[in-house]
């Protein structure tokens, strides 16, 4: 006997379209759960990795901020209180004339285990010279130029190599460790340098010449008169940073080179004064060697992208499921899903060793490939797992241009999304409504 049961909208609500989407729309949601974990993993490794950077940092050296040099001479004040007189002592700070900084950036990629890290070594040549003195001011009752200082801060000691070669007025000195003054830094070197009241007049020249190493960016304060620094690498990626950009620069597969010019006009403090009055770490220019976006950050946008992959995956399978006139379960469904939050955590372990290029080429092609093959043998169609194919390539294609675009990558995903869009409401539009299959049952 044969009993066959057409089954309708009306009569078999939970076979209808709507009730099939809104199964699936839970079943996305669910899918959030695990894509979620996996996102904490990235978040997770990456913050090991800074925490790499962090330890690498302080036994090489930390972001480099160069300062000076600066004359100091120390000042004495009396001042009468109650028939006592009391002495008080201020540094006056005096910065140089002219200001010339040439540096050489030597880029180093250092490894700890899967991690690495940009470090570099630079090579500087300081020279310039302090104005007439004669010219310099103050109400200090004694100015003590016998006992004036020179100093060069560096905002991280353990960077400096080697010996630092300092040539005041003709004559080689060895500077010493620390700052005689912390009024404008906190770390670097000092050298005496008495100053008879004959030699005040004129120009006073200096030479100094060193090796700084250091990680992420080599910043200087422009506090010379006039200041002009000229930095030249074989790194391809700087990130020019502080408040000046270089006046003339040059970028390309070697390396790169720039040059700033810097006036007492563009700065806001004077050539000279005393004690903590004026800061001069207000206006810094350097160079930061910039790192392209890495695989750690690459992975996380493209888990954001997950909820829309999986999305529009399942929906493939929907409309091929109402072309087809095919069932295809819940679990189905939900195991293609799972698949699709796999690629991401495949991505991530394999970037870390191979790219992130490679590893997504890898990734993909094996989810793609293994989500292709289930539908056929879910289907039992070839031409239809092929379209699945080509779609999830497109797809997959699609999110790796949006990764790697950077400036243009929200403006290039609605564009993708609208033609998306587009192509379901057209899809969707040939579906018509009521029970998604008429079942029929023999006996």
């Amino acid at each position: 006997m044969e009993l066959k049961m057409n089954m309708n909208a009306t009569g078999q609500w939970y076979q209808s379209l709507t009730f099939k989407m809104i199964l699936i729309g839970v079943m996305v949601l669910i899918l959030l759960i695990p894509l979620g974990m996996v996102k904490s993993v990235i978040t997770e490794r990456e913050e090991t990795e800074q925490q790499v950077d962090q330890e690498m940092m302080l036994q090489w050296g930390g972001p480099q901020i160069i300062s000076g040099p600066i004359l100091h001479v120390p000042l004495t004040y009396y001042i009468k209180d109650d028939d006592k007189v009391k002495k008080s002592h201020k540094w006056l700070h005096i910065m140089p004339e002219d200001l010339n900084v040439s540096g050489n950036v030597l880029p180093e990629i250092r490894y700890r285990g899967i991690y690495k890290k940009v470090l570099y070594n630079s090579e500087l040549k300081i020279h310039g010279s302090f104005g007439d003195l004669t010219k310099v001011t103050t109400n200090a009752q004694k100015v003590d130029w016998d006992n004036a200082y020179l100093t060069l801060a560096v905002s991280d000691n353990r960077g400096i190599k080697g010996n630092v070669i300092f040539n005041w007025m003709g004559l080689n000195q060895e500077p010493e460790a620390g700052l005689i003054t912390t009024d404008l830094a906190s770390s670097g070197m000092s050298i005496k340098v008495p100053l008879s009241e004959g030699v005040l007049a004129g120009k006073k020249v200096f030479d100094i010449s060193m090796q700084v190493s250091g990680s992420n960016g080599l910043t200087f304060n422009p506090i010379g008169k006039k200041t002009d620094i000229q930095l030249k690498s074989s790194w391809k990626d700087p990130n020019f940073i502080g408040s000046f950009l270089p006046t003339e620069r040059s970028i390309s597969e070697t390396g790169f080179s720039a040059q700033w010019t810097v006036t007492n006009l563009n700065r806001n403090f004077p050539q000279y004064w005393e004690g903590r009055s004026y800061s001069i770490d207000e206006h810094q220019l350097g160079v930061d060697l910039f790192v392209p976006v890495n695989h750690y950050q690459k992975s996380i946008r493209s888990a954001k992208y997950g909820i829309l992959i999986i999305t529009l995956t399942l929906l493939v399978f929907l409309f091929t499921e109402l072309v087809k006139k095919k069932r295809i379960q819940l679990f189905q469904y939900f195991l293609v899903g799972l698949a699709l939050v796999l690629f991401f955590s495949i991505l991530t372990a394999l970037s870390e060793h191979i790219g992130f290029s490679r590893a997504y080429l890898i990734a993909s092609l094996g989810i793609v490939s293994m989500v292709t093959l289930y539908s056929y043998g879910i289907l039992k169609d070839r031409v239809q797992a092929i379209w699945i194919f080509l779609s999830l390539a497109i797809l997959y294609a699609f999110l790796f241009v949006l990764l790697q675009l950077n400036d243009f990558a929200f403006l290039a995903g609605n564009i993708g999304l609208f033609i998306a869009l587009a192509a379901i409401m057209k899809a969707s539009s040939k579906i018509k409504t009521g029970n998604i299959f008429n079942t029929s049952i023999e006996s």
